[in-house]
Formats: C-alpha cells, structure tokens, sequence
C-alpha cells in the first residue's frame, strides 16, 4: 500500500517522477484568478487558517452544504473554529473529490502537517496552523512569493479604476506582476435587471454620458486603451453558451435603447446585442493583443432563495447542457472573416462539449500565433484527476497538447496554488505513462521541452508575460 499523499503522489511511473521534478521547478503564471488586488496591495495578515480556507471558497461550501451542514457553519455567524470543524467533519466523507487532495496539498506545503484532516484531528490542525501563520507571514503577497507565482490576472470590471494595480506596480517590494484582465460581462447581459444600472456605473467611471450604443462602444474602446496600457493581456467572458445573431446598427441601436428603458427583451435581441458587442470587442483585443477567454456552460444561480440571501458565487452554480458548436462557430467565422480575431482560449464547464472545442480549435489557428486558439483547462467542477486527463487526453487526440497553456486557479484563495502542483503531477503522470507503454519515445530533450512549456513556458509566451 502507497503512504498516504507522499513525494510520489499520482506519479505511477519512474518516467512521472522524473518530469514532475523538471515541471515542479518551473514558476507560476496563474492567467485567469479571482483574487482581490486591493488584499493584494493592502497585504494583511490573516488571523487563522479557517479565514483564509473558508472566507470565499463556494467549493468547499458546496461540500458542506451537501454533508448537511447548516448554512450558520458555512456562511452564517458562528465563530472561524466552528466553521473549521464543521469543514473537518466534512472532509472526512470526500473520498473522491479534488477538494481531499487540495486541502492535503495546501497543508502540507504551508504548513508542513502531513496528519489528515478530520473531526477527531481538528483541533489539533487548527492550533498547529495557527501557531504556523502567527509565527511567519502569512500575508497574501508572502503566500503569493513563496507559491513561486511570477505573474497573475484579476478579473476586472471596465469600471474599476484599477488603483490597486498601479498602486502594486509602482511598488518595487513585490516584483510579482498583477496584471488586471478585462472582464466586460455587465456590459454584455442585457438583460439582467442591473443592467441600466450599470451603464450609468460605467458612464461615470469615463466621466462621459452613454445614451447610445456608439457611446458605449466608445466608452468600453477607451476602457480597454486604459486596461492595456496598466498591462493588461487577456480578457474574460462567462457564457451559458456563445451567441450569434447578425444584425443591423439601427436594429442593435433600438434594443440598446428599449434595455436602458426597463423594457424586456427576447431571446433574438438579447443574442443580436451581445453579437455585436463582442464584435466590437474583438477587434479591440486585436488591436491591443489581448487574449479572449470564453468561459462557456456554467448554469448560474440556480437557488433563488440562497441567491436573495447570499448573492452570486456562493456556491449554488451547476453545468449547462446546451449545444455550443453552431453558434461558437459562426462567431469566430465572422471574426476570422473580417481579420479581428484574437488569441482565443475556450473553456467549457460541460465535459460533453470536449470533442466540440478540441475540433473547432482546428479550423482557426494561424502561423503568426502558434496554437493561437486553446483549448481552456479542465474548469471549476472538472478539475480533479479524471477531469483533468479527460480534457487533455482529448487534446492530444485532436490538437497539439505539446503548446497547451496549461492550469489556472479560477480560485478566490491564496492558499489555492498547490493546484498547479496537483495538475503537474497529473500531466507528467500523463505523459510518463505513453512514454513507458512504448507510445512516445524516452527523449529527455524533447520531455523536458514539453512539461515545461506545458507547466509555464507555453502561457508565457502566449501572452507576451
């Protein structure tokens, strides 16, 4: 019996073992995360381990939830030990799920305890993490350092006035880059119920009026001038699936008007607004060498209940079953088409749809960019072990795994980089099993290439870091 989580974890292979000791020295470019820069920046000391696990994390939430913890525990008012205990109590019975292997992960690398959490450990967890974080800096940037992260993207609204960014990079203490990345989603949803709102939110952000959708389109231009000259090189968008509508300027022009007057809009004008404004924003990102993301079929907000309570991200979002390949393709056709397509990485939250990115990757690519449309990693609830070696092994087979971009934490935590050490052990593991069942020869040279290109080298290069 293999010990529990020890030096060899996951690696089956002598092979493994020995591309996860190139792969697990190569440095940390995490280009897609949540984590606030204004903490960031203002650096704060965390008081204890539970602050830091349990504050944000809607993964472990979720778990609780489904244990049969009561929301007092998870997101109410009992105290940081009480919810720590209900999480250990919790983490017994995840056999199976990534969350185990994380939290294991997460104390073992910055808190050197190796004793599996439970109910009947807690205490004894709780006080020896403690003692840890008051003993050295557990601040957010130490944890940042110490992850060996050389680089990372927030995701930022076109309103932000992105302070904290330029307050981080005028710092020469800490030589991390945090590079803002723009995320126009309240701009495109016309039809939630803020969303006039927040064009008046925008509007004052550029200190210019919008009363049409030339001056939104104007107005978000200039935004992504700002964000790139404070460095930024990629863009974000969350889609239930991605639309494609052609319609005229006059047509966009009346439905941009009826939203601004709370009137409801249908299913064709909201697909014929959101078209032509990610044209629009495509040939900015172009202009500016960004890189697009589209983070596609996640069902948000299922819980309307929790959602009146707690708002959104807390945990109540699940996997959208809708067919993507049409539209998707139309889409980029239409960017190709009139030259303003971007780098583009697409992710998807529905397994089902692999075989749909992994082929459509194929029939955009360019030989000015390399592998210049990706195929996004496994995402959110995919990524575990068999998330993970299903979305890359289905790459293989369609693309070229060998100019991957690699992992990402899409995670609100400071403690969450182990997870790039979770998805290395996994893709050497990978790779070390082809090569000792006689599928890919025993080339150290070309190995060595490919892990770190997969582990760091390939995002660098792909977004100029």
């Amino acid at each position: 019996m293999k010990k529990f989580m020890d030096e060899d974890f996951l690696l089956e292979t002598e092979t493994a073992k020995k591309l996860f000791k190139i792969a697990s020295k190569e440095p940390i470019f995490d280009y897609h995360c949540h984590l606030s820069p204004k903490e960031i920046y203002e650096n704060k000391q965390f008081d204890n381990i539970a602050e830091i696990w349990l504050g944000g994390d809607h993964y472990k939430w979720r778990a609780m939830r489904s244990y049969g913890i009561d929301e007092k525990y998870i997101t109410g008012d009992s105290t940081w030990y009480e919810k720590f205990e209900a999480y250990a109590e919790t983490l017994e019975y995840c056999i199976g799920n990534p969350l185990y292997h994380w939290t294991h992960l997460e104390l073992q690398r910055f808190f050197g305890i190796d004793t599996p959490l439970s109910k009947k450990t807690a205490k004894e967890i709780w006080d020896k993490a403690n003692a840890k974080i008051k003993a050295e800096g557990f601040t957010p940037r130490e944890l940042i350092k110490n992850s060996n992260v050389i680089a990372l993207c927030t995701t930022d609204d076109p309103a932000d006035s992105l302070e904290y960014h330029k307050l981080l990079a005028e710092d020469k203490s800490f030589d991390v880059k945090v590079i803002p990345a723009f995320r126009p989603d309240k701009a495109l949803n016309i039809e939630a119920n803020g969303f006039a709102a927040y064009i008046k939110r925008l509007a004052d952000a550029a200190g210019k009026e919008i009363n049409s959708f030339d001056d939104l389109k104007t107005v978000l231009s200039e935004r992504i001038d700002f964000f790139a000259s404070m460095g930024c090189v990629a863009s974000d968008h969350a889609f239930v699936y991605v639309p494609y509508r052609e319609a005229t300027e006059s047509e966009v022009e009346a439905i941009f008007k009826k939203a601004l007057s709370g009137i409801a809009l249908d299913t064709c004008e909201i697909e014929k607004y959101k078209t032509a404004l990610m044209t629009h924003l495509s040939a900015e990102y172009v202009k500016h060498n960004i890189a697009m993301e589209l983070h596609i079929g996640a069902m948000r907000n299922n819980n309307t209940k929790m959602f009146k309570k707690l708002g959104p991200d807390t945990g109540f979002d699940s996997v959208d079953d809708k067919e993507i390949a049409e539209p998707l393709s139309r889409f980029l056709d239409s960017l190709n088409t009139k030259d303003i397509l971007p780098k583009t990485i697409l992710f998807t939250l529905n397994p089902k749809d692999n075989y749909v990115l992994g082929t459509m990757l194929g029939n955009f690519q360019s030989s000015e960019v390399p592998s210049k449309i990706q195929f996004g990693s496994a995402w959110w609830v995919n990524d575990h072990i068999e998330g993970m070696e299903r979305q890359m092994k289905d790459l293989a087979a369609l693309g070229v795994l060998g100019k991957f971009c690699g992992m990402v934490t899409d995670s609100r935590s400071f403690l969450s980089y182990p997870r790039h050490e979770y998805f290395r052990r996994i893709v050497c593991n990978l790779i070390g099993n082809w090569v000792e069942s006689g599928q890919y020869p025993n080339d150290e040279e070309i190995l060595t290439k490919l892990v770190k290109g997969i582990a760091f080298e390939n995002a660098k290069k792909y977004f100029n870091i």
